[in-house]
């Protein structure tokens, strides 16, 4: 009798193991967030973020598309191997900003349509799905 039991709730266990962490499982896959602003300042120009899948990260920075792996399970946000697209264009010391600013964050905030990130120094990017 246990040990059908048993089997089950390795199967359960096991099972709860693969479910979306990410943020991607917090979101609507279709859901591109837009930046509104980096640390109370409006950020003036477009960048986006969504999550495509399980622990992808992509967007439209104010100049290139990029890419990134997310290595942390949601609430903590962490970023690696952040790729773009190398084009030039009048924003891109905004460019510059956002990413500076994307890098350092350390936690993630989904609220309705509201993405935030933030991290222990303060610093926060909020975002709003269009």
């Amino acid at each position: 009798m246990f040990r059908p039991l048993i089997a089950l709730l390795s199967l359960l266990f096991v099972s709860a193991c693969f479910a979306d962490e990410s943020i991607s499982g917090f979101v609507e896959s279709s859901a591109e967030f837009h930046l509104i602003e980096i640390d109370g300042v409006p950020f003036d120009t477009t960048a986006t973020i969504f999550f495509p899948e399980t622990g992808k990260v992509a967007g439209q920075a104010p100049c290139n598309r990029y890419f990134a792996t997310q290595t942390e399970f949601y609430p903590w946000f962490a970023l690696d191997g952040i790729g773009a697209t190398r084009m030039a264009c009048e924003n891109l010391t905004a460019e510059s900003i956002y990413f500076a600013a994307l890098e350092e964050m350390t936690l993630a905030e989904v609220s309705g349509d509201t993405l935030i990130l933030s991290n222990s120094d303060g610093r926060q990017m909020v975002f709003v799905a269009r």
